[in-house]
């Protein structure tokens, strides 16, 4: 059973392990001043409306670099953000341990929209509880440098890998951290060169900057916050109605028994660069 936690019209589904009587209640977020802050519908990813040629675009992670907009970035962009908004029904799938035996496939893939993070595993041995359906993934600059060496012999692999993702796009913060800056155009030129179904979007660094910023005033002290936060926050800008799975920072579930950080493995993050203990109490 997929053991649903709501509030108001925003739910937060905990994945489980065995059924449980009533909700897990929090509060919910302002999604008024969410929008009010950070404007996610237009400034969530880089497009020729919101960059023109010529702008000088300061790093959200560095930010003391800028870089000016010239030909050559400006036609990477799409005219507009490439989605009709709002988006009705949303998934956000983060990939804790939770998600294990949760049995929530079937209903992460009803939405009309599911966003993933950091490129992960979806195979068949995983489908009944983290479903297949993908319209948007995120990719870390740091996956394309250690799993695929930075897409310099390894770009049929990488683009074998996302194939499981069909026609979606790959979300990248390609102007965060200059370091991340050449892995990210590699992803674009690969996909291109290679006649994927998939597509590159920019993450706009004035909007990370702005949920950033928004995060902190919430009481959130991190480095940077979390890809799942951030794709979040930008789901409820997005999206009419936005549910949430595998977003559980915790080694015991809530009967108390152990499970591993992810659906797929017991990688744990670096507990200095990111909150999420303390993201997931703000959820």
């Amino acid at each position: 059973m997929c053991i649903r936690a709501a509030s108001g019209g925003f739910a937060l589904l905990l994945g489980s392990l065995a059924p449980i009587n009533g909700f897990y209640s929090f509060v919910p977020f302002s999604r008024k001043l969410l929008e009010e802050c950070c404007d996610p519908g237009q400034l969530f990813a880089m497009t020729k409306m919101n960059s023109p040629m010529g702008k000088n675009l300061w790093f959200d992670g560095e930010f003391l670099y800028s870089v000016t907009i010239d030909n050559a970035t400006y036609s990477l962009f799409p005219q507009a953000t490439p989605f009709q908004l709002p988006l009705k029904k949303c998934s956000v799938v983060g990939n804790g341990g939770i998600l294990k035996k949760s049995g929530c496939g079937k209903q992460i893939d009803q939405a009309d929209f599911v966003m993933r993070c950091n490129l992960p595993p979806l195979s068949s041995e995983y489908s009944r509880d983290v479903g297949s359906k993908t319209q948007l993934v995120t990719a870390n600059p740091s996956i394309i440098q250690k799993r695929f060496q930075n897409l310099l012999w390894s770009r049929k692999a990488f683009v074998d890998s996302v194939k499981v993702y069909n026609h979606s796009y790959i979300y990248m913060p390609a102007f965060s951290m200059r370091t991340g800056t050449g892995p990210s155009l590699r992803v674009y030129y690969t996909l291109q060169d290679f006649g994927a179904r998939q597509s590159v979007l920019f993450a706009n660094p004035t909007f990370l900057r702005d949920i950033g910023r928004f995060w902190k005033g919430k009481g959130i002290h991190a480095k940077r916050l979390s890809t799942g936060l951030f794709l979040v926050s930008a789901a409820l800008g997005l999206c009419e109605e936005v549910t949430i799975y595998g977003f559980w920072p915790f080694s015991v579930d809530l009967r108390g028994s152990f499970i591993s950080h992810h659906y797929y493995d017991n990688v744990l993050p670096d507990s200095g660069f990111h909150a999420m203990p303390e993201e997931f109490l703000q959820l």
